[in-house]
């Protein structure tokens, strides 16, 4: 018997019904999340890497307690100086605190792996490559490379056997032992070798004197060798001596070579004056070689014969290299013209210029009375003295000021600088040098063998502002006569070769 339910089918249509109604409502609750704003996300404040304040900082803390004052870059990496916003009261005025700048990094430091790749790429490959070579560079250098390879190879079996042909030892042992020797002095020059080809673009700023200076080491080498005579237990660390010091000799004779033979060429002949150029070299060598065996056979006295010979290569190498006359303006034939038409009212010759070159001056000598493109952290050590200045080269591209702390005169850089400006900025410091030098020499005529020590011309502040401002009078009015005056007298003005630094002032991101 089958009990009938007259609810149910009634009880089926409500169920429907609430399911409907129900998935209605969760559309609509759907709808409204989607179109209700996100919740406000909790603003993380950026954090700055600064030495100073150790470790990392909140860029908000670093705005509140510090005035930020400049904006610098280099090489792709910014840096902000902030001031101590704690002045003195110094005369009545507000001053900031001396040595109260503070260097922030706005970077953060690099993956060990990419340092490793920066400092391997420093030493393989040109400044600013890919964009300062040809396409066709990549594909020679890596055939050179591999052909270096083979034949380095090749090097040790050839040496080991010439050794072995030439009777040092009948025995297994001695001729391996001789040839190790002999590979690791070679080895030792080119790494040598390697390690100074980085210098790079100095052999274009200071080509002469990096042709004195590899001459005068290539004489301390070959020095060397013969003390080995002298102590040969000690054979082996005197030849890697100088067989380094030869090698940096050769990268710097092959280095700069080209440049000379195209400040001798006219026109598109510098094949031809290159391969004549080392005709004469080479049948110099041959008779120079054949006499010294001529010599040999008498048995003179070697270090009688050595000094002889090596004051004949060295007063040679002076007068080849001051016989070179160079277009191009670098460091110091730049100071020879401008100081001689800062007292004079006439920019030198080519000849003239170039033969009053100082080739002593090497790039490596800390001792320089003007610095270009420093960074803002050597320049300025105070505040003050930055917010003086800096209103006087609102218009330029430079500014230039003087520290008395280190006795320099310093010209920046901002991130627009071309060519002609750093030429500018180079030429104004070298103006503000001549006023401070002929300030004192005024003040005192006792001072004058002290001229070239900057550290003891010590200006105040505010005479050191009024020098400025005088020095960048006398440049508006002189810059452009000097430069025509130059090019009158054929030096290349479009590109020089001050070899300035990498540091470069940028606007400031408030």
């Amino acid at each position: 018997m089958k009990l009938k339910h007259p609810s149910n089918s009634a009880s089926q249509t409500l169920t429907s019904s609430d399911t409907h109604l129900l998935v209605r409502e969760t559309l609509r609750i759907s709808a409204n999340l989607a179109s209700a704003p996100p919740p406000a996300a909790v603003p993380e404040r950026p954090l700055i890497r600064d030495s100073n304040f150790g470790g990392l900082v909140e860029d908000q803390f670093v705005d509140s307690s510090f005035r930020l004052i400049c904006c610098e870059e280099i090489d792709g990496q910014r840096w902000k100086y902030f001031a101590d916003n704690n002045s003195v009261k110094t005369n009545g005025s507000k001053k900031f605190k001396k040595n109260s700048i503070r260097a922030v990094s706005l970077h953060d430091p690099q993956a060990p792996f990419d340092g490793m790749m920066t400092f391997i790429r420093s030493y393989v490959v040109p400044e600013g490559f890919p964009d300062s070579v040809t396409p066709a560079y990549v594909p020679y250098m890596t055939w050179r490379a591999l052909k270096h390879f083979f034949g380095g190879a090749m090097g040790v079996f050839t040496t080991q056997t010439l050794l072995s042909s030439v009777g040092v030892s009948r025995n297994q042992a001695a001729p391996g032992a001789v040839a190790i020797n002999w590979i690791l002095k070679d080895g030792a020059g080119r790494v040598g070798k390697m390690l100074f080809a980085r210098q790079g673009k100095k052999f274009d700023y200071d080509l002469k004197q990096l042709r004195i200076a590899g001459d005068l080491l290539m004489e301390l080498g070959a020095g060397v060798e013969l003390a080995t005579a002298a102590v040969p237990h000690l054979f082996l660390p005197l030849a890697c001596a100088a067989n380094v010091a030869k090698n940096v000799a050769a990268v710097t004779s092959t280095s700069t070579r080209t440049p000379i033979y195209k400040a001798f060429a006219k026109g598109e002949n510098i094949g031809d004056v290159t391969a004549k150029g080392e005709c004469v070299g080479n049948v110099a060598d041959l008779l120079g070689t054949g006499l010294s065996i001529m010599i040999a056979k008498r048995n003179p006295s070697l270090v009688t014969t050595f000094a002889l010979l090596s004051c004949g290569y060295v007063m040679s190498s002076y007068q080849e290299v001051k016989s070179v006359v160079l277009h191009t303006l670098n460091r110091a034939r730049f100071t020879v013209a401008v100081e001689s038409f800062l007292k004079s009212g006439r920019v030198p010759t080519l000849q003239e210029g170039n033969s009053m070159e100082n080739i002593f001056s090497f790039p490596w000598s800390k001792h320089r009375p003007i610095v270009l493109g420093p960074r803002f952290k050597d320049a300025f050590q105070d505040p003050d003295s930055y917010l003086a200045v800096d209103p006087i080269f609102e218009r330029e591209k430079y500014i230039v000021s003087y520290n008395p702390c280190k006795g320099n005169i310093y010209a920046l850089f901002k991130n627009q600088a071309k060519s002609d400006d750093i030429l500018k900025a180079a030429f104004h410091a070298h103006v503000l040098l001549h006023i401070i030098r002929t300030s004192n020499q005024n003040q005192s005529s006792s001072r004058r063998e002290q001229e070239q020590d900057l550290s003891i011309l010590v200006p105040t502040s505010s005479d050191l502002q009024a020098l400025i401002v005088e020095s960048y009078k006398m440049v508006s009015a002189l810059y452009g006569p000097f430069k025509n005056k130059a090019k009158e007298q054929g030096w290349v003005m479009s590109e020089s070769l001050l070899n300035p630094g990498r540091a470069r002032l940028c606007q400031l991101d408030k």
